[in-house]
């Protein structure tokens, strides 16, 4: 690498690292000033408000990822237009294309950054977040899901009209086995408890009956406690248990949930897809920022932010409305989480070959 790709590099990284310093914290502020009364409240240990800002930086920095890269590009290529800076480059006999090496560099760079933090530490970071929201910030709006139909084998189906994530109860449960297309057992509880300790349920006032050719046989308690061949992750909301996976252990939930046949499969694969869709943004958005703010405006660097962030919000808005799209309908989330990209991608071919003329 020559002199002048260190100095672009080296301020595409420090001004995309300058931009999160600058606006995590901002973040942070606006999150402190609108929850320190509930964290007083509830009286909450400085060492867990310590973690969950920790775990706040990482999920912040993650959802606005897209906005800061963008920005940043923007803003130091301007920079260098504005200083006449890239015209000297490219009179010096340095072609546009030779002159985008240290952005692609520097693209690489963030992107694997980026698909690290979507496959290792993202998952925990948003647990982590969303756990202590859950339990010291919105107490009134417990995480819980409802009406949960699922089958947990070739021959079983269960069924709770609630449960409840934060202490893993679930309400009018119910577990079906089936033999032929017809219904063998039936076992019903008022409520389904986890325990963690073992790795148990416990079920009150347990009912089962058994269906039989001369007759039903019920049995029935007060209480029961049983090891089912299900998770608690089964039974709560999608989106929140797939974001809270690494790779490895979303790859396999997916595939135990097709075989189940589960109906919040999609939700699990845009969370999935969206791991390898994020990273390859990176390069998207570094050639559109470039071909935007590699030119001299009239409005000068004003104008380069405002039509950078027009393009970053349009993307963001993109990528949400898609991926509800394919997690609330049958539309495909392969399709649904690379639209964004493959648009976009469109957009920077157009913008880059103008940018060479």
């Amino acid at each position: 690498m020559k002199i002048i790709d260190w100095y672009i590099l080296r301020r595409y990284l420090v001004t995309f690292f300058v931009m999160l310093l600058m606006f995590v914290p901002i973040g942070i502020v606006i999150d402190v000033s609108e929850k320190v009364n509930r964290m007083l409240e509830s009286k909450v240990a400085f060492k867990d408000i310590a973690i969950y800002y920790g775990n706040f930086t990482i999920y912040f920095a993650n959802l606005l990822f897209p906005i800061f890269l963008f920005l940043s590009i923007i803003w130091f290529t301007s920079k260098l237009a504005n200083n006449t800076e890239i015209v000297a480059i490219l009179s010096s006999g340095i072609s546009f294309n030779r002159f985008l090496r240290p952005y692609i560099i520097g693209a690489s760079i963030v992107s694997v950054i980026a698909l690290l933090m979507g496959f290792f530490f993202l998952p925990r970071a948003s647990k982590g977040y969303n756990d202590f929201r859950t339990t010291h910030l919105t107490r009134k709006e417990v995480r819980q899901s409802t009406d949960v139909y699922k089958q947990i084998s070739d021959s079983e189906y269960i069924f709770v009209s609630s449960f409840n994530y934060q202490n893993k109860t679930g309400y009018n449960f119910n577990l079906e086995t089936f033999r032929d297309n017809r219904l063998t057992s039936k076992i019903s509880a008022n409520s389904i408890r986890y325990n963690e300790k073992d790795s148990t349920y416990t079920l009150s006032s347990y009912t089962k009956r058994t269906i039989g050719s001369l007759g039903d046989m019920i049995e029935k308690a007060p209480s029961k406690t049983f090891k089912f061949n299900f998770q608690p992750d089964d039974l709560t909301p999608a989106i929140y248990a797939a974001e809270t996976m690494t790779y490895g252990q979303l790859s396999d939930f997916i595939d135990k949930e097709r075989q189940r046949g589960s109906a919040n499969l999609n939700s699990y694969l845009v969370v999935l897809y969206k791991k390898y869709t994020i990273p390859v943004s990176a390069f998207i958005l570094t050639l559109i920022a470039v071909s935007v703010s590699s030119m001299k405006r009239r409005g000068g660097m004003g104008m380069n932010l405002a039509i950078g962030i027009a393009l970053a919000f349009t993307y963001v808005f993109f990528d949400k409305v898609f991926g509800v799209l394919a997690e609330k309908s049958t539309f495909s989330p392969f399709v649904a989480s690379w639209i964004p990209n493959v648009t976009f991608g469109i957009l920077a071919f157009y913008l880059l070959r103008n940018a060479r003329r």
